[in-house]
């Protein structure tokens, strides 16, 4: 099975949905724990590397697009 590839600044989409109803989160904090911040509500969760990676379902934004 192949890796998935993630970055500092990216948007991602989880498998699970935040409590304020959406499951887009930013990457603000990489290492062997990845802080990652609810694009809805703002709020930030410290997750292990393993559990966020069984997690993630896909890259929707790359930290270095522009939105135009």
């Amino acid at each position: 099975m192949e890796r998935k590839v993630f970055e500092l600044g990216d948007v991602v989409q989880m498998k699970k949905s935040h409590p304020c109803g959406t499951n887009e989160m930013e990457i603000i904090r990489m290492g062997m724990d990845i802080r990652i911040k609810c694009t809805g509500c703002q709020h930030s969760v410290l997750i292990p590397r393993v559990k966020f990676e069984k997690n993630l379902k896909k890259v929707l934004r790359a930290a270095g697009e522009s939105n135009n």
